[in-house]
């Protein structure tokens, strides 16, 4: 199930509306179960070597395609399966 504009808004009102204060695997855990068939991950920013789709304060958002064998980063949402938010500094 690719991310549709909905969720995409959906996705960057969350990112933005905590300002920081939230922790990536908090994130994570709150988008779950609202993309449902979707991968949610959250891991440290200095784990991932591409560059985001959008950073936010404390939070890089990456898209993942996880419709081959391997689970791939990718810069288009029209073949996101998926979701990595790389927490930066203290949102870690």
């Amino acid at each position: 199930m690719p991310l549709n504009d909905g969720n995409r808004a959906m996705i960057d009102y969350a990112l933005t509306a905590c300002d920081g204060a939230a922790s990536a695997q908090d994130l994570a855990a709150a988008l779950r179960p609202r993309l449902p068939g979707m991968v949610v991950l959250a891991c440290d920013a200095a784990d991932v070597l591409e560059a985001p789709w959008r950073s936010y304060p404390g939070i890089d958002l990456h898209f993942v395609d996880t419709r081959n064998h391997c689970a791939a980063m990718t810069s288009d949402p029209a073949q996101a399966t998926g979701l990595l938010l790389a927490a930066r500094g203290d949102a870690a």
